[in-house]
């Protein structure tokens, strides 16, 4: 039964990363809906502040593998997610007003986003070698005084295998197929390879200099291979060792965090929620407790429409966001009981947005209510920090941060 759950993980992982809208959602919603509450049906019945307090959700109070926080004085997080359009543009001031009027007290900024483009200009050589700087953000120090002023705590998004750029510029460090073509993803989307150390410290270096610039936490995202990825290997041509996938994605992390560390900043990695309620997903290389013991900070990405029929006892689990919540919560505690002391803070991702994509009755219009419903069932299970999710980054007022 584990086997098949995973199996079914990675399929519905074919979605795309849960911040993504789904192809053809309705279609394959419904399948997906139908498998899932075949295989897991009998499983999904078993589980059922001010903005500038010190941390303390549950997690050590190093809120890292073992050691002390680098972040210290950092608040109890309440984020939002912002594109380096947004950052860069004239939605930057509503955001920010939305941060002055609430508990909000965060941004996950865009550093190098989902195509590979590092978002602001820079005169580094290594990262002007291997990416392609793009002035989304045309003024970055200036960004970040800005930030500064408003005492909004800057977090650093990068997207790290997930990287179209650097495949196309160096198809040695992608996945390639039988005709020598860089292997895409049905979005067109092209993967680097995990294995490559190469592709370790360009991302690293990525990092150093938005720690130099002033983010307090580096947010690592798509530290995975590509979805499926079991399916592909055999047909693709990528340089490899005798390590597991998940072995290899998690010494990554271990990596990553060594590098940074002397700079005094976070490290933080975004997952996928289901992770936390299965086996290692071994086709991609995600173990979430593998992951987590290497992190500052752990966000699961617990999207409600992104749970299927039958998880936490939910027929449509979307329409459930206190619940779904709940459960997901329930079975994240459980994964990171063993690591014990080394517990990473818990800051999930959550949904302020409306999935239309599953399909008239399979999903509700997401507002204040909704959003509310899902910090409520946080609180409940000594979760105090999180992060919403928006694309579009218009996030719902009204709501009782």
């Amino acid at each position: 039964m584990n086997v098949l759950l995973t199996l079914l993980l990675l399929l519905q992982s074919a979605w795309g990363q849960p911040q993504e809208k789904p192809a053809n959602g309705n279609a394959l919603a419904k399948v997906m809906n139908l498998s899932w509450h075949n295989l897991v049906s009998a499983r999904a019945g078993e589980t059922g502040g001010g903005s500038k307090a010190p941390n303390g959700n549950g997690a050590s109070e190093g809120g890292g593998p073992g050691g002390a926080d680098p972040q210290p004085k950092a608040p109890k997080v309440k984020g939002i997610y912002v594109t380096a359009y947004s950052a860069g543009g004239e939605r930057l001031s509503t955001l920010l007003d939305l941060v002055d009027k609430t508990a909000l007290n965060a941004m996950v900024i865009d550093i190098k986003d989902d195509v590979g483009y590092i978002t602001y200009k820079t005169d580094n050589p290594e990262l002007q070698k291997l990416g392609s700087p793009m002035r989304f953000i045309k003024d970055i120090g200036g960004l970040m005084e800005t930030l500064k002023k408003h005492d909004v705590y800057p977090i650093a998004r990068i997207v790290v295998f997930k990287d179209s750029i650097l495949a196309k510029k160096h198809p040695e460090l992608s996945f390639v197929t039988a005709n020598g073509t860089v292997w895409q993803n049905g979005k067109k989307d092209s993967f680097v390879n995990p294995y490559r150390k190469e592709v370790w410290d360009y991302n690293i270096a990525v990092a150093k200099e938005a720690a130099k610039l002033g983010f307090k936490e580096i947010q690592f995202d798509y530290v995975r291979f590509p979805e499926g990825f079991e399916k592909k290997a055999d047909g693709l041509k990528f340089t490899k060792s005798d390590e597991s996938r998940t072995d290899v994605v998690s010494g990554f992390v271990k990596y990553a965090k060594e590098q940074l560390e002397p700079l005094g900043v976070r490290v933080s990695v975004d997952i996928f929620g289901y992770a936390a309620s299965v086996p290692a997903a071994e086709g991609i290389g995600q173990d979430f407790a593998k992951i987590s013991a290497n992190v500052d900070v752990i966000s699961p990405m617990i999207y409600p429409s992104h749970y299927s029929t039958g998880w936490f006892k939910q027929k449509d689990p979307d329409k459930a966001p206190y619940a779904t919540i709940k459960g997901a919560m329930v079975d994240t505690h459980k994964k990171l009981e063993p690591l014990a002391d080394a517990t990473p803070i818990i800051r999930p991702w959550i949904q302020d947005f409306t999935a239309s994509w599953l399909g008239s009755g399979h999903y509700i219009k997401y507002g204040a209510g909704e959003v509310q419903a899902q910090i409520k069932a946080l609180h409940e299970s000594g979760v105090d920090e999180y992060l919403l999710w928006n694309a579009t980054n218009r996030y719902t007022s009204g709501v009782d941060y």
